[in-house]
């Protein structure tokens, strides 16, 4: 009957281990990929950010090659 115990009680820590181990490796592997996602998003941003400045440069470049085309003076 102590064996059996003793037996359950050491099942019971190895699932217990076990379960804590795949919850801490899951957390972990998740914390790193919203990590990694974050990264992406920050540079994305910066590049959107960009967008509307070159737009901007785009739209003066237009028109300084519209007058050049005209012939009037830039």
């Amino acid at each position: 009957m102590n064996n059996d115990l003793l037996s359950a009680l050491f099942s019971l820590i190895g699932t217990l281990a076990g379960t804590f181990g795949g919850i801490l490796m899951s957390s972990k592997l998740t914390n790193y990929r919203i990590q990694q996602l974050e990264t992406k998003v920050d540079r994305h941003n910066g590049f959107a950010e960009k967008i509307p400045l070159l737009e901007e440069k785009i739209k003066v470049v237009n028109h300084r090659i519209d007058k050049i085309e005209r012939g009037e003076r830039v």
